[in-house]
């Protein structure tokens, strides 16, 4: 078998790995139509290029946190352009291997549905994604109807002109009319998006400033250095995948992060939520808002509040402010 003739078997193996199935060798052999000891050879393979696999008894899947993964997921994000062209490739190829095949059904449904929705996402939430990509592509002004704000204390239509997805599709960029500001909305706040007959006026001052990994964003970064435990890291990368690329390994069992924030309230948070395990590393414009926080919670709940707090922010290599 040629390498042209493998490599369609190997990336349908790693895809049926990666749907998060454990399944055995004499499957996974069944399914792929190569013989067993190709698939050994395979899985002793995959973990040196950074597919990592978990394993349940004989059976076995792609581990969500495999490295390849997590860089390529960085780099899906699709924009409409790239969606079209990825369909015309697909569709002048020769080729009707199952692969290829998978993928030129699965590039079908996503200009059908116009846009990448996350399958965890409910229906609502998946309609507002569409909308939201429909008023983009013919960069018309919306209406975020029963919008929640972030605080939870007021429940109002938006007007906006949304122009930029966040990576995962549920959060949009928008310029705001009233305010006449550019802010990140949440479309699991609103109940529904109408797009109005109205194009933009305010294209000039759209913003695409740089996005932290919590979503902030802004035109001023700020670096910030953690040394993490293995709860905190493995918090931090299931609900934020891409910080994956920020961590470095160290002797003891901890972890380094090393990334740039628009806002200390997102990470800042982060901290807050388990402070027992997150050590905060010369980072003195954290250290001011984990302080000032936990003054705020002092005041009043008490100073028994997290007492763990000051155990974080008061590490001896961290500054005093």
């Amino acid at each position: 078998m040629t390498d042209n003739e493998q490599l369609p078997l190997q990336l349908y193996l790693i895809e049926i790995l990666a749907a998060g199935h454990y399944l055995s060798v004499k499957q996974l052999a069944d399914r792929t139509g190569m013989h067993t000891r190709r698939i050994y050879r395979l899985l002793e393979k995959f973990p040196r290029l950074g597919l990592t696999l978990e394993k349940s008894g004989h059976a076995y899947r792609l581990s969500p946190d495999a490295p390849f993964l997590v860089h390529v997921s960085e780099h899906l994000h699709f924009r409409p352009d790239e969606i079209q062209t990825l369909a015309t490739v697909l569709e002048s190829l020769s080729d009707t291997s199952t692969p290829v095949r998978l993928l030129r059904e699965k590039i079908r449904r996503l200009r059908n549905d116009h846009v990448l929705v996350l399958d965890d996402s409910d229906q609502r939430i998946g309609q507002n994604i569409r909308q939201i990509f429909e008023a983009i592509r013919q960069e018309r002004t919306v209406v975020l109807k029963s919008y929640l704000s972030a605080s939870g204390n007021t429940i109002a239509d938006r007007i906006v002109e949304p122009y930029l997805f966040l990576p995962g599709n549920r959060d949009v960029r928008c310029f705001e009319i009233h305010s006449r500001t550019n802010k990140t909305f949440n479309l699991a706040r609103t109940d529904s998006v109408e797009l109005l007959d109205l194009n933009w006026n305010h294209r000039n001052e759209h913003e695409t400033d740089f996005v932290d990994l919590f979503h902030f964003t802004g035109s001023t970064r700020t670096r910030v250095c953690l040394r993490l435990g293995y709860l905190s890291r493995s918090v931090l990368i299931d609900e934020y995948p891409r910080a994956a690329k920020h961590l470095t390994a160290e002797d003891n069992g901890k972890w380094r992060f090393e990334a740039d924030f628009c806002s200390m309230r997102g990470i800042g948070r982060f901290v807050l939520s388990m402070p027992s395990d997150i050590e905060v590393i010369d980072s003195p414009e954290l250290v001011d808002y984990l302080r000032e926080q936990v003054q705020i919670a002092q005041s009043k709940w008490g100073a028994t509040f997290n007492a763990d707090c000051n155990d974080s922010i008061g590490a001896s290599d961290c500054p005093t402010p």
